[in-house]
């Protein structure tokens, strides 16, 4: 049999395994990509606070929680410019 360029048969495995494992390697690396610019085009697109819990949302929940006494929660408010009374 001849031999083109001197290699012999199994050195040509060596090579399309290397090859095989770069293309996958390429692909995972393309999708990833992908995948993070679409999620950093997402994040600019949603309006500023979105998906955040508004300072109002928490003060309650702590008060709920007993983290705070009525007063703190009525101070806490009045701060927030959001007035009213305390819930009972």
């Amino acid at each position: 049999m001849p031999h083109w360029g001197g290699w012999d048969g199994w050195a040509g495995w060596g090579w399309g395994l290397l090859m095989m494992i770069g293309m996958a390697l390429f692909w995972v690396l393309i999708i990833v990509g992908v995948v993070l610019l679409v999620r950093w085009i997402w994040d600019r697109s949603a309006p500023p606070g979105a998906g955040r819990e508004a300072a109002l949302d928490i003060l309650q929940k702590r008060y709920a929680r007993g983290e705070i006494t009525a007063e703190q929660y009525r101070e806490m408010r009045r701060e927030l410019g959001s007035g009213g009374a305390a819930p009972a």
